[in-house]
Parts: structure tokens; sequence; C-alpha cells
């Protein structure tokens, strides 16, 4: 499948192969795609293909300058799924959609994810679901998936029981930010004489 990675990429013509564990850049021109059927479900982590398509989207978002920059090692992919199949806390969505260009129709093209993790708030009593990764390919961006991606997993938290949605997101990363607070996402406070939460972190 043929992804292009990021803006810059989209460019410069450049378009990315994404495999499981590994990417190749190629450049060809880019071609004008349309997007049909769009649709939101929950991944099934002992479905193959909703497997194999959660790997290449993550890989899509990994090798991103808003991700780390670089592919997800064979060791990772090797033993994610399973990992995330073991805690019942975490669930996964995928975003789909019929792509159409001049040479066809390619239906059931996998176009956007995210991760999400249940947490607890002990102010609130219920569940919290953090979106710990999110991502829509660039060649479906300008649709609203990112929109339709954040309501399906709200359908989903209040199902669980969950009082919010939680994320983090780069200071440099201002379409992201915009397409949050399009969503009703604001930064976090108690106190706005204390400002705002820090996200921060100790590797272990």
């Amino acid at each position: 499948m043929l992804l292009c990675i990021n803006n810059n990429d989209c460019e410069t013509n450049a378009i990315i192969i994404v495999t499981e564990a590994t990417y190749t850049r190629i450049l060809l021109p880019m071609q004008a795609l349309e997007l049909s059927n769009i649709r939101y479900l929950e991944v099934n982590y002992d479905d193959a293909n909703h497997a194999s398509d959660l790997i290449k989207m993550l890989q899509m978002y990994a090798i991103d300058p808003m991700g780390a920059g670089e592919p997800l090692s064979d060791l990772i992919v090797g033993k994610l799924i399973g990992e995330m199949r073991k805690r019942p806390h975490v669930f996964s969505v995928l975003v789909y959609a019929d792509v159409a260009d001049k040479d066809g129709l390619v239906s059931d093209v996998p176009i956007g994810f995210c991760n999400c993790i249940e947490s607890f708030s002990t102010f609130k009593a219920k569940a919290v679901v953090n979106i710990h990764d999110f991502a829509i390919d660039p060649i479906a961006r300008g649709h609203d998936i990112s929109q339709g991606l954040i309501a399906y997993v709200e359908e989903l938290s209040r199902k669980r029981g969950a009082c919010k949605l939680t994320l983090e997101v780069l200071q440099g990363n201002i379409g992201a930010q915009n397409a949050y607070l399009k969503a009703g996402f604001k930064g976090y406070e108690l106190d706005p004489e204390m400002g705002q939460a820090m996200f921060w972190e100790k590797p272990l």
C-alpha cells in the first residue's frame, strides 16, 4: 500500500511504502485521491488483518516527525499485538475508507488509527481514557477524519463509564492542536493561578 507520510513528503512527491516492520521511500508523482465509505471500528487483536493494519498505521506514525522519527524495531513489532491483547484496559480503533484514483478503486484501505489506554480518576471515581497514539494518513486529511475518530473513541469511552478523555500533543504540532480544540479538548488545569498541567516522564 502506498502512503504519503507527512506534508513535506507530499509536497515533494515522496511516497512511502509501509510494511509491518519496515518502510521504503520512493519518489513517485502523487495522485489525486478520493475517499468514500469512511468507517471506524474497534480493533480485534485476534483478527490477523486488524493486527496487520494496526501495525502499518503505527509504523506510519512512528516514522513521522510528530512520532518518533524512525520505525519500530522488529522486536517491538513482533510482540506488540500480543502485549496489547493481554491488557483489557487497552483498546484501539482503525479508520478504513475506499480510496479511488485515476487507476481505479481500492476498498478497505486503512487511513488512520488510535490506541487508547483506560486509567482511573480518584477525584471522580470513574474511568479515564487516554488517547495514547493518534494519527491520520496525510492522504486522508481535510475530510474531518480526526473528528470522526475522536467521536468514535468518545462513544466507546462512554460505554466504559469514562468521565473524560485525555491526550498529549507536541507544542509544535499546530495542526493536531487545532483538531483537538475543534473536538472540545483544552489544556488541563485545576486552579488558573497555578497554570496548566505539564506532561513529564522518567524512562525506566
